[in-house]
Order: structure tokens, then C-alpha cells, then sequence
């Protein structure tokens, strides 16, 4: 694949070109020369776009697809489009599927669906068999397969016992056990935060308090062990007060948050919208103000979209048995700006790419193309004819953004809205 990038602004603060505008000359998939102005005598294809941005390629630590067994929410195919659509380059893909996950086989069977696209996907094994926190799965053979970690998506590990020989066994071969934060015989049945919406509301509560014991658990374990933890989606102020003391410890963990735990409050419940329902549930504005300072300072290590379709069938019905989830990858960038300054947003959006195994490149001569291109600078309403994905139920329907993905180049392919 060859092609000239003309007048993009390089955002990427490893790179020599950093916030200068330039002209990137690709060749076989790799960048052959930045300069002010580059000739084309060799008739590439040119891309040049309203004012264009480039920054490396942007990386998702918690997607999810639904093949094999949910194709009708959505495909393998379908979800790395949407992702490139999205402005990512690679994407960690959930083992939340039926069946699930969690063979040799199993991930063997996710990459041949991902083989020959513009975005890498990596896979996530389950952490027990069939996710079903009894047993642990085939860990080393799945990472021998390819599998970069170890999570039953959404499903708390209720056993201490498991997670302590899940993080002693991982050791072993530098592996990355998740864990979610939720102490489920706490949080109950409840479907939104408890707090006073759920009280006015009639809806049954999950406390803030379930996700804190489940983290300083697994702390605890973590600490005994001295294994590799990634805490997903966490969505408490003293969530972060927890990981932030963990760091202070030097104990091996990292956490994400979801950009909608960022942006949205339970006050979005009023309509009993389902769209807005989701794991960990959408907390108070205290809590969404501690989760951004946690990023500046860096205790909570990226972000996420938590990208989970879910078909029309289960989200347009009674708020009490709708499932959780919300699609994110196409209002991912947009969300984050409403928030952070550009620079910002992008560090955020390739921050996790090292804790996860994934290949990271810098915008320089003779690197790889491996590039996101955007610009940061276009306000729009995000409705349904910026969504991709098969499933509709995103949680920012209506919302103001700011900033357009144009779309990525990566694994010598270019794909663009």
C-alpha cells in the first residue's frame, strides 16, 4: 500500500514532527519520509482532508463482537470495520460470547475471523470455563495461542481462592489476569447506582460500596500473590483512592474506566432509557470528577469504550430485565473531547497498548503506518447515521461531540469514512 498524506498535523509526543504539519509519504506500508512538502511523481493516492490530524494508532482494551453465538448483535467483520470507521487500530476483544472464549481453539478460531483487516484484534481468553468462575480455563494454552489476557467479561470471581492461584499460575508466563470489580452478593440484582435517583426512581440499586470490597479483595490477593492485575472499568471515587495506594505499594496493577462513566451521571436515568444501562452502573458527578483526575495523574491507565452491542430485542423492554451495555467505538473520540484537550484525549486513547502486549509505533521515518486520522476540531450531534454497528444502543444518541475520526491506516491498508 502506498499513498501521501498532505498537510496533516502530527499529534504524537514521541515523535520528531510533533504539532508540526507535514506530509507523510507512505511506501509498503511504512512511512518513507515526513517532510513540509512531498512531490508525487509516482501518482500514490493522495489524502487530503479539512484539517486533517495524524497521531498513532489508537488502541481498545474492552470491545466486544459477539461472534461466535451473537452475530446477531454483531460480527467480527462488521466490529473491526466499525473500528477502523472509529479511528482504532487494534482492539482487545472480550470472550463475551457463546461459547465463550476459552480454549486454545477458541482464540485460534477469533484470529483466523480477524486475519487481513485494517485493525489488529487481540484476543482475551476467559478466565474460568465458560466463564462460569468454577474452574480455571486452558490460560497457558490460550496464550500460546495468542491470547494477550484473562477475563470473564462482567462476571465478578466470587471464589478468592480462584483468583489467588489464577494470579499465582499466570506468573508463571508474565500473564495478565482482569478481574471485575464487583462484589456481586452486595450488588445484588440492582440495575442503576444506588444513590438518590434510584431511591426517586423505584430502581433496584447497586452500591458503590460492591465494586470497592471486590477491589480491596483483590488488592489483597494481589499484594499476597505479587501477581499481574488488570482491574476493567472501575466507576468510583473511592475506586480510585484504592488503586492509587495499590500504586503507592508498587503492587502490579493497572485499571481502566469507560469514557461513558466519564461523561454520563445517573441523573440520565429520568427517562428509564435503556441505553443507559450499563456495568458498573453510571455514577454521581463526585465520582465521574474523581475518575478524570485519576487519569491526569495517572492512577487509572486508559480508557475504554467497553464496546458491547446488544440487539434491539433486549434493550427495548422493561428497564429491570434489559441487559447492560452500550456501543462506544464510534463516539469514543467525540466523548473524550467534550472532556480533555486533544493531546490529552489522544495520549489516552493509546495509553495501555505496553500492559496489553500491543505493538506500538511512533510517527517516524521508517516506521510502520500504524496511524489514526482525525479532526479534533469539528463539533457534531452523534446520532444513528454515525453509528456502524449493528446494534444501535450507544448512550450518547443526541450528545454534542466534538471532533470527526476520518478513519485509520494500519497493517498496509488505508480504510476511511
Amino acid at each position: 500500500m502506498n499513498a501521501l498524506i498532505k498537510s496533516a498535523t502530527i499529534v504524537d509526543s514521541k515523535s520528531d514532527f510533533h504539532n508540526e504539519t507535514v506530509d507523510i509519504l507512505i511506501e509498503k506500508g511504512r512511512i518513507a519520509k515526513i517532510s513540509k512538502r512531498i512531490s508525487n511523481p509516482n501518482n500514490y493516492r493522495e489524502i487530503k482532508l479539512d484539517n486533517l490530524h495524524v497521531s498513532q494508532g489508537w488502541f481498545d482494551s474492552s470491545v466486544s463482537f459477539g461472534e461466535p453465538g451473537f452475530e446477531e448483535r454483531e460480527t467480527i467483520d462488521n466490529g473491526l470495520k466499525t473500528a477502523a470507521q472509529s479511528g482504532f487500530t487494534a482492539v482487545a476483544l472480550n470472550a463475551n460470547s457463546n461459547p465463550v472464549i476459552d480454549s486454545y481453539a477458541d482464540i485460534t478460531f477469533v484470529k483466523s475471523k480477524a486475519q487481513n483487516k485494517a485493525t489488529s484484534l487481540y484476543p482475551i481468553g476467559a478466565l474460568t470455563k465458560a466463564s462460569n468462575s468454577e474452574d480455571l480455563a486452558e490460560l497457558f494454552d490460550m496464550k500460546n495461542a495468542g491470547a494477550i489476557a484473562f477475563y470473564d467479561y462482567q462476571k465478578p470471581l466470587d471464589n478468592p481462592n480462584l483468583l489467588k492461584i489464577a494470579l499465582q499460575y499466570a506468573s508463571n508466563f508474565d500473564g495478565l489476569v482482569c478481574s471485575f470489580p464487583q462484589e456481586s452478593r452486595i450488588s445484588g440484582t440492582g440495575v442503576v447506582n444506588e444513590h438518590i435517583n434510584s431511591t426517586r426512581l423505584g430502581l433496584k440499586g447497586n452500591p458503590a460500596l460492591a465494586e470497592e470490597l471486590q477491589i480491596a479483595r483483590d488488592l489483597f490477593l494481589l499484594e499476597y500473590t505479587e501477581g499481574k492485575l488488570h482491574i476493567p472499568t472501575i466507576s468510583t471515587a473511592a475506586s480510585v483512592e484504592l488503586i492509587r495506594a495499590a500504586k503507592g505499594k508498587k503492587l502490579d496493577v493497572s485499571c481502566s474506566v469507560a469514557i461513558h462513566n466519564l461523561v454520563l451521571t445517573d441523573d440520565y436515568l429520568d427517562g428509564f432509557d435503556t441505553r443507559y444501562k450499563v456495568l458498573p452502573p453510571l455514577r454521581t458527578q463526585k465520582d465521574c470528577e474523581a475518575l478524570i483526575d485519576g487519569l491526569k495523574d495517572g492512577t487509572i491507565d486508559m480508557v475504554t469504550t467497553d464496546h458491547n452491542p446488544i440487539d434491539i430485542e433486549d434493550k427495548k423492554i422493561e428497564f429491570d430485565y434489559a441487559k447492560f451495555g452500550t456501543i462506544g467505538l464510534e463516539s469514543a473520540f467525540g466523548a473524550l473531547q467534550t472532556i480533555f484537550s486533544t493531546k490529552k484525549s489522544i495520549s489516552l486513547l493509546t495509553q495501555g497498548k505496553q500492559r496489553f502486549s500491543v505493538n506500538e509505533s511512533t510517527i517516524s521515518e521508517g516506521a510502520i503506518a500504524d496511524l489514526s486520522l482525525f479532526n479534533p476540531d469539528a463539533d457534531y450531534q452523534f446520532s444513528k447515521s454515525d453509528i456502524t454497528s449493528r446494534s444501535k444502543n450507544s448512550a450518547f444518541l443526541g450528545m454534542t461531540l466534538k471532533g470527526k475520526v476520518y478513519g485509520i491506516i494500519a497493517n498496509n491498508k488505508i480504510v476511511l469514512k
